[in-house]
């Protein structure tokens, strides 16, 4: 078993290509869940971003208490489905890249134990050609996963925001 230290027990990672139009969701939605929890995220969530999925992934679950994985679908409804994943070996368990259940597969068969409660959060997408800019919907899309995806967060940190923010403030407040 991997040992890795003190990790923040929330991991969203989201993949995507930023040339490739609709693709670049997974990736934007990261950047945009940043920059909406701020400071409060620090020490409670870690924020990854990748081009595809893969396997060395499964090393990025190990310590986690929750785990949100982001990406572009065109075969989901819009705006978005968000489903529990649970560990399931596929056809694209040898290859390149793999499907987010293969993933927790992968950790379950390395680890040797059940992976973190993982959430499979898919955006709509309907055009990926390289050099396109992302379309209207698509952005509509995103607005709509981004404010989920706050409250996901937020339903997972609990009061550990609010302890870290009464601590923040209470420190400044001292000076």
């Amino acid at each position: 078993m991997l040992a890795t230290g003190t990790r923040p027990p929330i991991l969203v990672l989201g993949w995507g290509n930023l040339s490739r139009g609709d693709d670049a969701l997974g990736p934007l939605l990261i950047a945009g869940l940043h920059k909406a929890l701020g400071d409060a995220a620090h020490g409670l969530v870690e924020f990854q971003e990748d081009f595809q999925l893969q396997i060395e992934h499964a090393v990025d679950l190990v310590d986690r208490q929750h785990v949100l994985l982001v990406d572009a679908s065109v075969s989901c409804i819009a705006p978005f489905e968000a489903r529990t994943l649970l560990p399931l070996r596929d056809a694209s368990y040898t290859s390149h890249a793999l499907s987010p259940d293969t993933l927790l597969q992968v950790f379950l068969d390395f680890q040797g134990a059940a992976p973190p409660p993982t959430t499979l959060l898919a955006i709509r997408g309907e055009s990926f050609e390289l050099g396109a800019s992302m379309g209207d919907a698509a952005s509509r899309n995103l607005q709509q996963a981004l404010e989920w995806a706050v409250l996901w967060v937020q339903e997972r940190q609990g009061d550990r925001v609010n302890l870290a923010t009464t601590r923040a403030s209470s420190s400044s407040n001292t000076n």
